[in-house]
């Protein structure tokens, strides 16, 4: 596993990528909610009404790093996240900001 602090507008978030066979769980936590990639359940989270959001990749077949995280577009909001105004077709750093 490894950590990164992600500069946001309004603070920072900690990015998290963990390897896990074939594939990458890639997670930004910010201080009011995350953005993940495609495997995380962002209805359990709104089940403890924690704001999540899932990103699909700009370019490639997955989300493999941070990076790709920040580039890539918001596919699926749940509702916490989207009192906060976070919205499909953002990017995934244009929701971590709302969410800093």
């Amino acid at each position: 596993m490894t950590e990164t602090e992600v500069p946001l507008k309004g603070g920072k978030g900690r990015g998290i990528v963990i390897p896990a066979g074939p594939v990458n769980l890639v997670a930004v936590i910010a201080d009011q909610g995350m953005v993940g990639c495609g495997a995380f359940d962002i209805d359990a989270l709104q089940n403890f009404g924690y704001p999540a959001a899932k990103v699909r990749p700009a370019n490639g077949p997955s989300i493999q790093t941070i990076d790709d995280l920040l580039a890539g577009t918001i596919r699926s909001v749940n509702p916490a996240a989207a009192a906060l105004g976070v919205r499909e077709g953002q990017t995934g750093r244009e929701a971590l900001d709302l969410l800093a």
